[in-house]
């Protein structure tokens, strides 16, 4: 009983550091002009010591030799999930609100769902269109809201990045199926992680590197670093453990916790709309979600 508390713990610990991910972006593009690519960056330089502690100590934990082959997978995984999927989710965080970016991404398992439908060649249950017809109409009700308050234009654009960035994410999480087996969650996420913080990095090399990041204000590194140890690394390190003791499906049923928590912050910190009409939205797709009964995602963006 006290080992399924404890990963109660820390499965909440890990939705509360996802969910300030998206509020820490937005701090950082109110405080100063700064690209997505840059702040992808600075975020991704930070964790890479991290990331690559995260390979070495699974590497010990479950030693598998990394052949070609192996090194290829993790390198597309790590180009599908922490750059392609970050860098379409900063981008969207530039015209929408931090709740709706959270709740489109939240989305994600009903696009792996679909994914493996066509995969398998296997259609849906009925429970799991009905629930995936939840998610999608709470959706546009949160969808709705926000078009009402804000420029139609950067909703619809916005809106449409960070839903890339579910889609890309789900592409990786059904890759990492394939491959988690053999070197485990750990090595995987450190692996798969320390690959696409070096292609961020030769990204932002290629097309930002004039933007000078050191003459940024202080306060964007600050966001920076808490992006990267408080809404990266460390809710990583968390839901790994919350699995451990608890179970995957548990610990994703805490995950719920994730869009209520990013719309309550950005309503605190950001000043953004709260509406029963966006509460509506978000419950539905809460619903939804829990529904499918996803598994345990390898790790949030």
């Amino acid at each position: 009983m006290l080992k399924k508390i404890d990963g109660y713990s820390w499965a909440i610990l890990a939705a509360f550091g996802f969910s300030m991910k998206a509020i820490f972006v937005k701090l950082a593009y109110q405080t100063a002009p700064v690209s997505a690519t840059t702040l992808l960056a600075m975020r991704m330089a930070i964790a890479l010591p991290f990331f690559a502690w995260m390979a070495r100590l699974g590497a010990q934990q479950k030693p598998v030799p990394l052949t070609a082959s192996r090194l290829g997978q993790v390198v597309a995984l790590g180009c599908l999930g922490y750059y392609l999927s970050s860098l379409f989710d900063f981008e969207g965080l530039r015209h929408i609100t931090a709740g709706l970016e959270r709740l489109i991404l939240y989305l994600y398992p009903t696009m792996v769902l679909l994914i493996q439908a066509v995969l398998m060649r296997k259609p849906p249950s009925n429970r799991a269109w009905q629930a995936i017809g939840l998610c999608y109409l709470g959706l546009a009700i949160a969808f709705g809201h926000d078009l009402q308050l804000g420029s139609q234009e950067s909703v619809w654009l916005g809106g449409a990045w960070v839903f890339a960035s579910a889609v890309t994410y789900a592409i990786y999480y059904v890759g990492t199926g394939k491959v988690v087996g053999v070197l485990g969650p750990m090595q995987l996420t450190g692996l798969s992680g320390t690959a696409s913080c070096l292609m961020v990095l030769a990204h932002w090399a290629i097309t930002d590197a004039n933007t000078q990041p050191a003459a940024l204000p202080i306060q964007i590194w600050g966001y920076a670093t808490a992006m990267a140890m408080f809404s990266t690394v460390l809710p990583i390190w968390a839901l790994a453990q919350a699995i451990r003791r608890m179970g995957t499906s548990d610990a994703a049923a805490i995950g719920a916790l994730g869009p209520a928590l990013t719309i309550l912050f950005a309503w605190w910190w950001l000043g953004e709309s709260l509406s029963w009409w966006q509460m509506a939205g978000m419950g539905l797709i809460i619903i939804g979600v829990i529904r499918l009964k996803p598994a345990k995602a390898p790790a949030d963006k």
